[in-house]
């Protein structure tokens, strides 16, 4: 007997009581014979005393059953156990043995056949009780009874595995009855279709206990989740009895293609039995009727949705220019006096937030459940906030930069180290472009925590100019001719009104800072116009722009000259 599990203690006593009825002419031929004398006997009559002892080991085994408890009783269904895999082993080893007579092996090997059958038999109706115990059972006896009926459906499989190596024995005696081989065939056959129906069932249950997992309240999802682990476990068991069952039916000649496709859709154990072209043809065959099946079921529905969607997102995207085209009219009021910088943020906040929310709409109608993809956009946001601190901190001193203006776009600026004009900013980084039309981007964060200076911020601006003039001068007449300088550019503005001041006696000039104000737009056209005068007026005029000069003395000694330091003058 190949039994790979321990029995169950009913097992046990309905597999004693069978060897106590089905074998008493073994037992009491034992005991009634006793040899006169010391013969020799042959191989074949070594044999048969053996199984009968076998068989009176047993029959004494079971005698001493109801005499014993706890461990002693476990370990004497061990040897019973033991014993009967020696039995077995024993008639095996001698179906083929010529010198042990045939009669004796086939009514031995009846005898197995009657109690596998009475066996699977009696088996069977336990597992349907167990199984109807395990659906009404309570929380606290649904494990105990797991193992009951994990333990009979082992012993069941072993049941059907002796059958057929019964059957297989009495072929090789010549002693296998017509039918005998059909009725083994047939009994394969409805228990693998039974374990495949019921593997589909629990199949089902599962996705039922996953569908009301995903929506059943907290107080309800303890019971479910115990519910959902006897299901597995169920499922575990009738699996593992449907490989028995398929390869019983393979060692019998019984198509398994279905039974294979169906293992391997549960467990997705891969196996060389899937390599077979008929298995393959069962899967190809059921999934794409399955597939066909479910096109013909919710296409119309899935194709009803995708318009929807489609749909949607259009309106969105249409609702979306509007809202812009809405905002930058809103924003451009006077009124409200927003930068332009500000005026770019809401224009592009306003067609993004719409397009957005459009997008979530449109999922929403093709059964997208948006909960888990917003939780996600949360913890996700967490852990991108971690991850991307330095581009968080640009984008707050964006939104600073855009609350207090301290520039705007055109604007010439000198901020993060760098001068040029505003050509571009987002709540990241700001453009400028420099003189030499220079690209440079800077970050926020390091315009917001430096020194900015907008240069053009004003329209009206002062241009500072020095000019020095050299002592020899008439003070009176180049204040004269600086202010007819000044006053006869037409840029330069009459309010408020020029400066034209004695500022500094250098140590070679005397310097008059020259101050007029003028547009924004044309400060260096000034800077550069006035300049230019003050040089040509100054040589029209006769007055000397002073620029450094050295005079060098030669000192003489015993004929030599020696050089002095030279002086400034």
């Amino acid at each position: 007997m190949s039994l790979r599990t321990p029995w169950s203690f009913l097992s046990v006593v309905f597999f004693a009581s069978f060897l106590v009825f089905s074998f008493p002419a073994f037992a009491s031929a034992e005991s009634a014979t006793t040899p006169s004398s010391e013969t020799p006997k042959s191989a074949s009559e070594q044999v048969e005393d053996r199984i009968n002892a076998l068989h009176q080991e047993l029959t004494n085994l079971v005698s001493l059953q109801d005499k014993v408890n706890g461990e002693d009783k476990l370990a004497l269904q061990l040897q019973m156990f033991q014993k009967n895999e020696q039995l077995r082993a024993l008639v095996a080893a001698n179906v083929n043995n010529d010198e042990v007579g045939k009669p004796f092996l086939i009514s031995q090997v009846k005898q197995q056949q009657i109690y596998a059958n009475e066996a699977i038999e009696y088996l069977n109706k336990r597992s349907s009780v167990l199984s109807q115990q395990l659906n009404d059972a309570k929380n606290e006896e649904v494990f105990g009874l797991l193992a009951e009926y994990e333990e009979s459906r082992k012993y069941l499989d072993s049941m059907y595995e002796e059958s057929s190596q019964n059957v297989a024995w009495l072929k090789k005696l010549n002693a296998l009855a017509p039918d005998q081989e059909a009725e083994l065939k047939q009994s394969i056959s409805q228990r693998a279709e039974q374990l495949a129906a019921n593997v589909e069932y629990l199949r089902q249950q599962l996705k039922a206990e996953d569908a009301q997992l995903s929506v059943a309240p907290e107080a309800e999802k303890a019971n479910l989740q115990l519910s959902k682990l006897v299901t597995q476990r169920r499922m575990s068991i009738t699996t593992s009895s449907l490989k028995v069952m398929i390869d019983l039916a393979d060692s019998e000649g019984i198509p398994t293609a279905e039974y294979k496709r169906l293992y391997f859709e549960v467990t997705g154990s891969v196996t060389q039995d899937l390599l077979s072209g008929d298995v393959l043809l069962s899967i190809v065959k059921t999934w794409s009727s399955k597939f066909w099946g479910w096109l013909l079921e919710t296409a119309p529905q899935h194709i009803f949705q995708l318009l929807v969607f489609l749909v949607i997102l259009f309106i969105a995207r249409t609702v979306a220019n509007l809202a812009r085209k809405v905002v930058k009219r809103a924003v451009a009021s006077k009124n409200l006096n927003f930068s332009l910088l500000m005026q770019e943020f809401f224009i592009s906040m306003s067609g993004k937030g719409v397009w957005f929310i459009g997008i979530l709409i449109a999922l929403s109608q093709i059964g997208l459940n948006l909960t888990p993809i917003l939780t996600g956009f949360g913890i996700a946001g967490v852990i991108i906030g971690f991850a991307l601190q330095d581009t968080l901190s640009n984008f707050a001193a964006g939104m600073m930069l855009l609350i207090y203006r301290p520039f705007d776009v055109g604007d010439y600026v000198s901020a993060g180290g760098v001068e040029g004009k505003v050509s571009h900013m987002s709540l990241v980084n700001t453009t400028i472009k420099t003189f030499d039309n220079q690209i440079i981007i800077v970050p926020n964060s390091k315009i917001w925590g430096d020194v900015i200076k907008n240069v053009t911020h004003e329209r009206v601006r002062r241009v500072d100019m020095v000019f020095g003039v050299s002592y020899s001068d008439s003070i009176p007449h180049v204040e004269e001719v600086l202010n007819d300088i000044v006053t006869s550019h037409p840029a330069v503005l009459r309010a408020p009104e020029p400066m034209i001041k004695v500022h500094v006696l250098n140590n070679s000039s005397v310097d008059f800072i020259v101050r007029p104000w003028v547009k924004t737009d044309d400060y260096w056209d000034v800077y550069w116009d006035v300049t230019r005068e003050v040089k040509i007026r100054f040589d029209k005029e006769g007055i000397s722009i002073p620029f450094p000069q050295q005079d060098v003395h030669l000192h003489m000694q015993n004929g030599q000259a020696l050089p002095s330091q030279p002086k400034e003058s």
